[in-house]
């Protein structure tokens, strides 16, 4: 059984080294084009380096494209009363098409990140860290997508959240992976689940 585990740990992070890597490769051009125009649009930095939960509850930071003003107060973005104020001129955009999250395949190329795993929690989310540790989510590496990400994403409750992040950690597998990011790339160019 523990053979099999590292096996598959270690076939996952080849796997998530190869799909970083070409990604970053194909992504490179568009990626300087979104960091030019967020800093013709907007006072700040291009990239923000958000404080995550990893594995085993280690923080990280984690870089995201910003798409909220640089006074946006340090909370998940359903917490804020009125989101639309903090966004900036083209963070509506990066936020619909997923486009935000492009800085984390360097997360993943470090290994802090997987291509699929339960999203990174905030530092300061102390009800969803407390209850992935409960049900031993944590142990799992922070992923780019996950269960919850094709299956509500902002819509979903906490509990609903951790449900599905639980599920996924007794039902892991490549397989699995490979299902969850061809929906996820479906969901993105469809609908995909993002209330701000």
């Amino acid at each position: 059984m523990i053979f099999s585990e590292n096996l598959y740990l270690l076939i996952k992070r080849i796997f998530d080294l190869v799909i970083s890597l070409i990604l970053l490769l194909l992504l490179i051009f568009p990626m300087l084009i979104i960091f030019f125009l967020i800093k013709i649009t907007s006072k700040g930095n291009a990239i923000y380096w958000s404080k995550r939960i990893g594995k085993n509850n280690k923080i990280f930071k984690m870089p995201k494209f910003r798409t909220m003003s640089i006074e946006t107060p340090s909370v998940a973005t359903h917490l804020l009363t009125n989101p639309n104020e903090w966004i900036t001129p083209i963070g509506k955009i990066l936020r619909r098409y997923s486009l935000d999250e492009l800085p984390q395949l360097w997360s993943i190329l470090y290994g802090h990140m997987s291509v699929v795993g339960p999203r990174p929690a905030l530092f300061n989310q102390d009800d969803l860290i407390k209850l992935r540790t409960e049900l031993m989510v944590h142990t799992l590496t922070p992923g780019l997508t996950g269960l919850a990400q094709i299956n509500g994403r902002d819509e979903l409750s906490i509990k609903n959240k951790v449900k599905f992040d639980f599920e996924y950690l007794n039902n892991k597998s490549l397989l699995l992976d490979i299902v969850i990011i061809i929906k996820t790339i479906k969901k993105v160019f469809i609908k995909p689940g993002i209330n701000h």
